[in-house]
């Protein structure tokens, strides 16, 4: 699921930033600071994320989503808490 979790991830953010290459991201660096992305952006990405894995992702929890890895991280655990419930 990782794996799949980390490809949605990536994908939401060429979305959002076509001129990137997802491939050049790196999991550990600030996404704003590796791509130019506002609030705008951000919040289409949480959106797209949510739509495409079914995860609601509260206001409050935005600043837990500063890396990808933070990103994939934070899904992940979202994920296994609603699948064991």
């Amino acid at each position: 699921m990782s794996h799949d979790i980390r490809s949605a991830v990536l994908a939401a953010i060429a979305r959002i930033a076509p001129e990137v290459d997802p491939a050049t991201l790196k999991g550990d660096e600030r996404l704003r600071q590796q791509v130019d992305i506002d609030s705008m952006d951000f919040l289409n990405m949480v959106i797209d994320l949510h739509r495409e894995l079914g995860v609601d992702i509260p206001e409050s929890d935005y600043g837990k989503l500063a890396t990808v890895d933070d990103i994939v991280n934070y899904l992940n655990e979202r994920v296994r808490s609603a699948s064991s419930t």
